[in-house]
């Protein structure tokens, strides 16, 4: 793998695979119903590593996150001790950090040698161009939560937060995060159409700069696959919350696709 003119350059071989999962929101609304979507989680993750060379993991895989110097949350030991497997195995892991677990501090890069991303990043993987992140905050409109984003990336705002003992300051957070309206509302979960979904105007914005095969990110908890200028397409990989949904790309297509445990066959 390496950079050619800001891409991010990865083949694949005939027998290799890219795998692309987001918006877990690990910890909502409560330990028992997030440990159930973990275990999941963790199945599919164990279901793809005989054919996974990159796993793309595009944010808000915590419901939230953040690492003091000596201290990280507490729980979702099942999932970082199989991203560590999966890492220690040689499948390269690239992390986007999303809305609810922005406060990523080197954690990720030193303990698991994965890749982490604080903005959308190029990449071509086979020959296909490919622009992926998260999603938060692009595109036109949403200037509330622009703002918002602004403040709890602010260094004084995180050093201030720092400062609040842990047992307080990850309650308070988890508390607010819970009460997201991705999580606990509907109004989001409707596809608004192409001139309405910022994500899509976002993209289409960009095709008139490079000429993408795919754009590829989360945030919008709904999966979605939107034929764009010049039959790029716009994928939305859903979540692990309703929809357990994911895409994967074998070196000519992307495809969205389902997870479904053993019980649901």
């Amino acid at each position: 793998m390496k950079v050619i003119n800001s891409f991010i350059n990865i083949d694949l071989k005939d027998d290799e695979r890219i795998y692309f999962s987001s918006d877990n929101h690990l910890g909502a609304p409560d330990h028992a119903s997030s440990l159930v979507r973990e275990k999941r989680f963790v199945n599919w993750l164990d279901s793809i590593k005989h054919d996974a060379k990159v796993i793309f993991l595009l944010g808000d895989l915590f419901d939230f996150w953040f690492e003091y110097n000596k201290v990280v949350p507490k729980g979702f030991v099942r999932t970082l001790g199989k991203l560590a497997e999966l890492s220690d195995s040689g499948i390269k892991i690239y992390f986007f950090v999303g809305n609810h677990d922005l406060w990523m501090n080197g954690y990720f890069e030193e303990e698991l040698n994965i890749s982490v991303f604080h903005k959308p990043q190029n990449f071509s993987i086979s020959g296909k161009k490919m622009l992926i992140g998260h999603g938060d905050g692009l595109g036109p409109g949403d200037t509330g939560f622009k703002r918002m984003k602004k403040v709890f990336s602010n260094s004084l705002c995180k050093f201030l937060f720092k400062w609040i003992h842990p047992d307080i300051g990850v309650s308070l957070a988890q508390y607010l995060s819970t009460k997201n309206k991705l999580i606990s509302g509907v109004d989001d979960l409707v596809y608004k159409g192409d001139d309405n979904e910022w994500l899509v105007q976002y993209a289409k914005r960009k095709l008139t700069e490079i000429d993408y095969d795919y754009f590829i990110f989360g945030h919008r908890h709904m999966p979605l696959e939107v034929t764009l200028n010049n039959n790029a397409k716009y994928f939305n990989l859903g979540d692990w919350i309703s929809y357990y949904s994911y895409a994967k790309f074998d070196g000519i297509s992307v495809e969205l696709k389902y997870f479904k445990k053993l019980s649901d066959k």
